[in-house]
């Protein structure tokens, strides 16, 4: 039903040669029912895009279709979908009720209807007992969930989420990221949600769309994204911390790094100049010599693990350590393990995994 088809969407500022490009032939296949990511870098096109979706910025090329049907030319109002933006958006002088209520009356939907929609979507969303309150009275996850209630109750094809979560402190965040997902696996809408956060992609996304200066670099399962990098952006963005990616010169069995020689555990891909990956739960101190030289520059305790930041040659390096491991002292040179299982190598030039 709420099938969405991104082809080739293209989106400049301005005509001819002083034109602004923001999107770049974004493709993308989203299922009836799947929940969708996009993440990136602020400044990346990612909510340039969900407006495109959404029918509030005008598409330069290319074409958008929601469940079979071409939008491009489609007025918002006429979409059957439902936004959350960043800013909650209530009117104050509304109780939490007449908020969620407030588009089905605009839309003629009888009272009768209207109570029961209000209801069930309060149901959901833990809002019961607020009903008759006024957003002034409710904290801001409350007030969160009242905005995404007055989406529910529309009983769109489609929901938009545009940044929901970045007013939220971080344990509200962590809180309504659950009720997202129970919101989800209960009514089983299709769903875009943009952020900046991959923490929040990675918990939430069915699959990502990872966004980087208006190009799609990547669209997979978080576990794809992240045990596979499509580019060295997708490696260094997903991850916390990100990859560590060496550039350097390969030739058979050893990686030149900055005049420091590391040993591979096998033949790289191809000679040449390179980028290797290595994640930092990937990586292990060894006892004696032929491991990677890690000069120890600052230690971060984070409980039950800890982070060493050094530098491989003139890189910068991180190590995650399980903290009832012996940590190294700062300014000792240690050896590293780099197993042959978790090494991603890139093309120097096109930045692409190879």
């Amino acid at each position: 039903m709420g099938a969405i088809s991104i082809r080739n969407v293209v989106k400049r500022y301005g005509a001819g040669p002083r034109a602004n490009q923001v999107i770049h032939g974004v493709n993308a296949e989203i299922s009836d029912g799947e929940f969708i990511v996009i993440v990136g870098p602020s400044g990346c096109g990612k909510s340039t895009l969900l407006r495109m979706v959404a029918g509030l910025e005008e598409i330069t090329e290319g074409e958008i279709a929601i469940a079979g049907r071409v939008v491009n030319d489609v007025e918002p109002a006429e979409r059957d979908i439902a936004m959350v933006f960043q800013n909650y958006a209530l009117y104050p002088h509304m109780t939490v009720f007449d908020n969620m209520a407030y588009g089905l009356r605009i839309a003629r939907v009888g009272a009768d209807e209207i109570r029961r929609r209000v209801d069930k979507a309060a149901g959901i969303l833990q809002l019961a007992p607020f009903l008759a309150r006024k957003p002034r009275e409710l904290s801001g996850g409350q007030r969160q969930r009242v905005a995404m209630g007055r989406a529910i109750v529309r009983q769109p094809q489609v929901f938009l989420f545009d940044e929901p979560l970045s007013n939220l402190d971080a344990k509200l965040r962590a809180q309504t990221r659950l009720e997202i997902q129970k919101l989800h696996r209960e009514l089983r809408v299709t769903s875009l949600f943009v952020t900046h956060d991959q923490v929040e992609a990675m918990t939430l996304g069915q699959r990502l769309i990872v966004m980087n200066a208006g190009h799609m670099e990547q669209i997979g399962t978080p576990e794809e994204v992240y045990a596979r990098p499509a580019t060295t952006f997708v490696a260094g963005f997903i991850g916390s911390p990100p990859m560590n990616l060496l550039r350097g010169r390969a030739d058979g069995t050893t990686f030149t790094v900055d005049g420091a020689a590391l040993p591979l555990p096998a033949t790289a891909p191809r000679a040449g100049d390179a980028v290797l990956g290595l994640r930092p739960e990937h990586t292990a101190l060894r006892t004696g010599s032929g491991g990677w030289p890690l000069q120890v520059d600052m230690i971060e305790m984070l409980g039950a693990e800890r982070l060493v930041h050094g530098r491989v040659g003139a890189l910068p390096f991180t190590l995650r350590q399980d903290s009832t491991l012996a940590a190294p002292r700062i300014g000792d040179t240690v050896s590293l393990h780099a197993p042959l299982e978790h090494l991603h190598w890139f093309d120097a030039a096109t930045q692409r995994r190879l």
